[in-house]
């Protein structure tokens, strides 16, 4: 059986390579005779596996002694209220920008716990854009100032990072960890669930200054409370340990492949190669401003939205599966993270043409 190229959002496509190598350790992890899903999280032999996950994941994203990095669960949806549960510290307000859907998502959760200014809003021209930040309005006495670099939804993506002007920068980094170089020491906590770049789902990774730790409201729920994953390396309780092996194995793979600087090479080439395709063809269409289109989730539409059933359908019968859009945006969509192959994208061009060219 050939492998599909699977251009689903999330849980994303993983490398073949880390597949077959969990295959072969599924029953037996280095002659332990068990499954890394049998172990305990506190034998030697799991403990070994996440320290050098953690490891390497700060040697690929360029992170320092100053940060603590977390792997808890919960999704990077469960983060929206667990950040300002732990950076509002005394204050009662937090500046978000608006680019999307989950953006969106962001702020109405923390409005739970924080008078939220949203400091800029590309809402109403449809979200194709992202607001100068010389127009953003920032609130004086905000506790953090949090953004969305990628919306894996609507395809819009940051080109900048914030100036943050000495407030805590916090980004949602779900669909953007681990594509290309970030330098790290401009945030103060970058957050991400795995089931993009990372590995499979039930894993989200918290990197978060030191200095930002110990600051939980006194009604945070213990499971929530950064201080305390920190301090018990993120097995406070049982942890997702299979994610977290897993994700371990990506991390070596990303390694193999030349890490972020490389992949950031090739993730490059990846989109110019789908967007030049799209732009040089009346019968499909990005609608995003180029300066702001994603590299990893670029969605398309067709020149008739009643074809869109056939496509999918021919789509799915050449093994290029999920590639309908998110349900509250219709059209079609493309992730193409780190493990998707160039390959993966030449085929997918090679279709759109066959099937322009057929019904167009």
């Amino acid at each position: 059986m050939s492998r599909a190229y699977n251009f689903c959002a999330g849980p994303a496509t993983l490398p073949e390579s880390v597949l077959a190598q969990a295959r072969d350790e599924m029953l037996d992890w280095r002659g332990t005779g068990m499954s890394v899903m049998e172990m305990s999280h506190r034998s030697d032999a799991f403990v070994e596996i996440a320290e050098t996950a953690e490891r390497d994941l700060r040697e690929l994203a360029g992170v320092s002694d100053d940060y603590a990095v977390l792997f808890m669960q919960g999704g990077a949806s469960s983060q929206f209220s667990t950040i300002p549960l732990n950076l509002l510290g005394e204050k009662t307000s937090a500046d978000y920008v608006n680019t999307g859907i989950w953006s969106k998502k962001a702020i109405d959760e923390a409005r739970r716990y924080a008078n939220v200014n949203v400091v800029a809003s590309s809402e109403e021209g449809g979200f194709v854009s992202i607001p100068d930040q010389t127009s953003w309005q920032t609130s004086a006495d905000a506790a953090y100032l949090h953004y969305t670099p990628n919306e894996t939804i609507g395809g819009l993506e940051f080109d900048f990072v914030p100036d943050s002007a000495g407030v805590p920068l916090v980004a949602d980094m779900s669909s953007t960890m681990l594509s290309r170089p970030v330098d790290a020491s401009k945030f103060g906590l970058i957050y991400a669930g795995a089931q993009k770049n990372i590995g499979p789902s039930g894993l989200v990774v918290v990197i978060i200054r030191k200095d930002l730790l110990g600051k939980a409201r006194k009604d945070t729920p213990t499971m929530m409370n950064y201080q305390v994953i920190a301090d018990n390396g993120s097995m406070y309780n049982t942890p997702a340990t299979y994610s977290w092996y897993l994700a371990g194995l990506v991390f070596k793979w990303l390694k193999a492949q030349g890490g972020v600087t490389a992949m950031g090479e090739t993730n490059r080439r990846k989109a110019e190669k789908l967007y030049g395709f799209i732009d040089a063809n009346e019968f499909y269409a990005n609608p995003i401003d180029p300066r702001f289109r994603s590299w990893m989730n670029i969605p398309f539409t067709l020149q008739d939205d009643a074809l869109n059933g056939a496509f999918l359908k021919g789509a799915d019968a050449r093994g290029l599966l999920n590639l309908a859009g998110h349900r509250s945006v219709g059209g079609m969509r493309a992730s193409i993270y780190n493990a998707m192959p160039e390959a993966g994208v030449d085929a997918l061009i090679q279709y759109m043409t066959e099937f322009a060219k057929e019904r167009g």
